[in-house]
């Protein structure tokens, strides 16, 4: 209970009128619903003879035994007036009219409750949307993208079906029962202090069973986060499971852990559907034992109560006891999606490790070098991926990255827009510290061509105007005639505004990057960083790119990781990485010369 209070804590202010205006009209059903169950007792009495007619009428105070008095007194007068018949008639009408208002009043509760519940779940998905758009990207390498989209849907749904659906009855209830019992209090104080020692022991058993449902329901979301995974690896490899014939071999692992969560979903929902037939017999018990010691006090003449009221005591202790079930079905609910906001709390108390200083600097422009100053860097704290690199880049100047697989060239430029932080030395812009200025400001002065061209389920237009508001048609064709990509643009169906499907896929891949360059271009970035941007294209694709990329980086500073040396012969400057470190530096020609790394990778190439 007290993790579910934290959670109407954290997302229910927002909506605290729709909260008051909730419980003010369901303490109104109440009270016309305990209204309709006790006139019942006076009607019964006088028209069928168990009490005295009634035939002065007392002075109007606030008190339950001069609206007792007077009441009977109604009773009695209607009765002589228009018989037997007339009055029970007019009673059944008031009963109706009494019933239309404790309906008309349930539903305007339930009716802002719905307002809080979808505005509630709709404020955590944004949360966590806005938390994964903010995360660093170290945080995703270690976590399974499938199980993020669990938690961003499934568990959110789980949150919406359990927490939130159960905030009606935590809403509803509490006022119902608390007009119920003071009602039974002003009929039979004796008979609901008996009533009170019993309800506490039911609540306490339905609640030690609920509590085990968490478990069992978080075991469930991690294997459903499993399953995700699975499938979206699967779909991002589907070419090489049928290339090696290994569909078999998949299925096989799907299964497993499949049927691992229909084995959990078993568990849980056979304990989660105790909770009716558990609380169903537990009433029952409640109120035979109610029936019983109350019987006992009125045969004795001990209760001050007769006949005609216990049967209305009976009828308002009945009343209570449905939401009291409500409220057992809903812990049953909550511990579920206790366990789901477990998981989202993963994500969103994550936390942002790269993240601006409280006094970052703005920047807006470009003048001088960038400067790596003794730079080191490890992921985990593992072997060192860089080692002390210095290393000096001036504006307008091209800089090549060469080198074998896994020598620290990725990792040198995403160092730069702060994928990740320096472990040790630092970067400089202008000779300004990188952590020192604002991370948004440092990144718009910079544009990504990566090997993978990563574009968007949407139009060619949004794709190339994507960071850049309010491009206009204009600028985005320019853009795209500067990469080498406006002509078979206007040769697809719809031009501009012809979608590229997921990930790009109607697209070759020379027509990807070439819309990559077109939207690196239109941001019109001072540094331009270029990774590997041709080595998974063709010879004629190669050259389109190559020469939108020459386009690309005219008086811009560029920085390229190339696995082609052909590609970057006319650098203004080649590093050879090779194991973290920088082993050599120079023009194509020097390094030639050298007769070291350089020339053995240029050697095998020309091979």
């Amino acid at each position: 209970m007290k993790d579910f209070i934290q959670i109407l804590k954290r997302f229910l202010p927002p909506y605290k009128s729709d909260l008051i205006m909730s419980f003010v009209y369901n303490l109104l059903a109440a009270i016309f619903g305990v209204f309709s169950f006790v006139m019942m007792q006076p009607v019964l009495e006088i028209l069928f003879e168990m009490a005295k007619p009634v035939e002065e009428l007392v002075p109007w105070e606030l008190s339950i035994d001069s609206l007792k008095h007077n009441f009977y007194y109604y009773t009695t007068q209607m009765k002589i007036e228009y018989g037997a018949d007339s009055a029970l008639l007019f009673v059944g009408f008031v009963l109706i009219i009494t019933a239309l208002f404790k309906v008309a009043f349930t539903y305007l509760g339930s009716y802002h409750t719905v307002g809080i519940r979808n505005g509630v779940v709709r404020d955590m998905r944004k949360q966590i949307y806005d938390k994964i758009v903010n995360l660093p990207i170290p945080f995703f390498t270690e976590e399974k993208k499938g199980d993020i989209i669990s938690r961003s849907t499934g568990d959110v749904q789980e949150v919406e079906n359990s927490v939130m659906n159960s905030l009606d009855m935590f809403i509803k209830n509490p006022v119902l029962i608390i007009v119920y019992l003071v009602s039974m209090i002003i009929m039979s104080p004796q008979l609901t202090l008996f009533s009170f020692i019993l309800l506490p022991i039911a609540g306490y058993i339905i609640g030690q069973i609920g509590k085990s449902l968490k478990k069992t329901s978080r075991l469930g979301q991690n294997k459903m986060g499993d399953l995700l995974s699975t499938i979206e690896e699967t779909l991002s490899g589907l070419r090489i499971i049928k290339a090696f014939t290994a569909e078999d071999k998949v299925k096989k692992h799907f299964a497993t852990e499949n049927n691992d969560y229909r084995r959990i979903m078993n568990s849980l929902m056979r304990r989660r559907i105790l909770a009716h037939p558990v609380s169903e017999f537990l009433g029952t018990i409640v109120i035979v034992i109610v029936l019983w010691y109350g019987g006992r006090l009125i045969l004795n003449g001990e209760s001050g109560m007769n006949g005609a009221g216990f049967i209305a005591y009976l009828v308002v202790f009945y009343s209570i006891i449905n939401p009291a079930k409500a409220f057992s079905k809903a812990l049953y609910s909550i511990q579920k999606g206790l366990a789901a906001m477990e998981r989202i709390d993963q994500i969103l108390d994550a936390e942002s490790t790269i993240v601006d200083k409280a006094n970052a600097k703005s920047v807006d422009k470009f003048e001088k070098a960038i400067e790596y100053r003794n730079v080191s860097f490890t992921y985990n704290g593992e072997k060192q991926v860089l080692k002390n690199i210095n290393l000096e880049i001036p504006k307008g100047k091209t800089v090549a990255l060469v080198g074998q697989s896994g020598s620290g060239k990725t990792t040198f430029v995403d160092l730069l827009p702060r994928f990740y932080d320096v472990i040790e030395g630092g970067i400089f812009i202008d000779g300004e510290d990188i952590r020192d200025c604002k991370i948004a400001d440092m990144r718009n002065l910079m544009g990504n061509v990566n090997q993978e061209s990563i574009l968007f389920n949407d139009t060619i237009f949004n794709n190339i105007a994507f960071g850049v508001d309010n491009a206009t048609q204009e600028e985005v064709e320019a853009a795209a005639k500067i990469a080498n990509a406006h002509d078979f643009i206007t040769a697809t169906e719809d031009g501009y505004q012809t979608n590229i499907g997921d990930r790009g896929g109607k697209l070759s891949g020379g027509q990807r990057q070439r819309l990559s360059i077109a939207r690196a271009v239109l941001k019109n970035p001072p540094i331009m960083i270029l990774d590997e941007a041709t080595s998974a294209l063709d010879t004629e694709s190669e050259r389109l790119v190559q020469d939108a990329l020459d386009k690309l980086m005219q008086n811009r500073t560029s920085v390229v990781i190339a696995h082609r040396l052909s590609t970057v012969k006319n650098a203004d400057l080649i590093c050879v990485f090779h194991e973290g470190e920088i082993v050599e530096r120079g023009k194509h020609d020097e390094l030639i010369k050298l007769n070291g790394t350089y020339k053995k990778l240029n050697d095998m190439q020309m091979l």
